[in-house]
């Protein structure tokens, strides 16, 4: 479990402070996804900055099971809005890079494959990102946080720069992905129908600095009888008047 407690951060610039974050609280439970929404600047890319390891300049209390944040032990996999490839690396040096990291030894398995073909980038490997397109570059950014198999899957945005049949499809893998092993994910997104298609939670966070406005159980996540289309209207009504409402 993640517990968040009173977390703020602030950003110092020459002659002023931006407060992003500002006693930010949750919980979020092993195997869940929770997507996070809300307006820009919320500080919604700040958070996943935290819980990465990335940013360690804050106040409040962070832990994983426990424990503070430690990418050294623990399997963190982030997708970050601007792919995060490094340009002097192919498709397949990009998509090792965690698993190097973490002194794994083996090359591309039966999984690794898997993952590469359902993403529609293993005829590509000996490209360099400067010959792939902004969606194909998303891909190998995915691929490199699903092969590493991580305890903790990070994701900010990660098909806003996909078409939206791509877009679907990524959806559906990394749900499939989810089930078979049922990562703990952090999903930042700004779009209500993400936000209820694959959260199994819905944190809802203000306007900056970003705190906690609302926390919805989704009804509509992962349902094996369907539920009626009025439901899922309800539903996506009331998370819409949350993330609009000034309160």
């Amino acid at each position: 479990m993640i517990k968040i407690r009173d977390l703020s951060v602030k950003y110092h610039g020459k002659n002023n402070e931006t407060l992003a974050l500002d006693k930010l609280s949750v919980d979020i439970g092993a195997g869940d996804i929770y997507t996070f929404i809300g307006p820009s600047g919320c500080g919604k890319s700040t958070l996943l900055y935290v819980l990465s390891g990335i940013l360690n300049d804050y106040t409040g209390n962070v832990s994983i099971d426990g424990r503070n944040i430690d990418p050294k032990t623990k399997r963190i996999g982030l997708i970050l809005q601007h792919y995060g490839l490094l340009p002097w690396k192919n498709v397949y040096q990009n998509v090792l890079l965690g698993v190097k990291i973490k002194k794994d030894k083996q090359g591309l398995d039966e999984y690794s494959h898997y993952i590469l073909k359902k993403l529609e980038i293993d005829t590509l490997l000996d490209r360099y990102p400067k010959e792939l397109s902004g969606g194909q570059q998303q891909r190998v950014a995915i691929a490199r946080a699903f092969i590493l198999k991580p305890d903790l899957l990070l994701m900010d945005e990660p098909f806003s720069a996909l078409d939206a049949i791509t877009r679907e499809k990524m959806q559906e893998l990394f749900l499939e992905i989810w089930q078979q092993n049922r990562v703990t994910t952090v999903f930042i997104t700004h779009s209500v129908d993400e936000a209820l298609y694959l959260g199994s939670k819905i944190v809802v966070l203000s306007p900056a600095p970003g705190k906690v406005k609302k926390i919805l159980e989704n009804r509509c996540f992962q349902l094996d009888n369907l539920r009626t289309r009025d439901e899922y209207y309800a539903m996506s009504m009331q998370l819409r008047e949350i993330v609009s409402s000034k309160g």
